[in-house]
């Protein structure tokens, strides 16, 4: 899929800052929001990444 044809977002808690990732509406894109022309990591799987980040380090 080419990246023009994807609509982004990032969290609405990044307070309007560039040093976020952005989310595809596909759930399986991510890109850096402070390069957005950049490469795209592609075949996330967005929920076990959210998953982990919210997971306590010791939990």
């Amino acid at each position: 899929m080419r990246q023009e044809s994807l609509r982004f977002r990032k969290s609405s808690r990044s307070g309007g800052q560039s040093n976020c990732v952005e989310v595809a509406q596909t759930l399986r894109h991510v890109r850096d929001s402070k390069n957005p022309a950049g490469p795209l990591l592609t075949g996330v799987d967005v929920a076990a990444l959210v998953t982990v980040v919210r997971t306590p380090p010791n939990g």
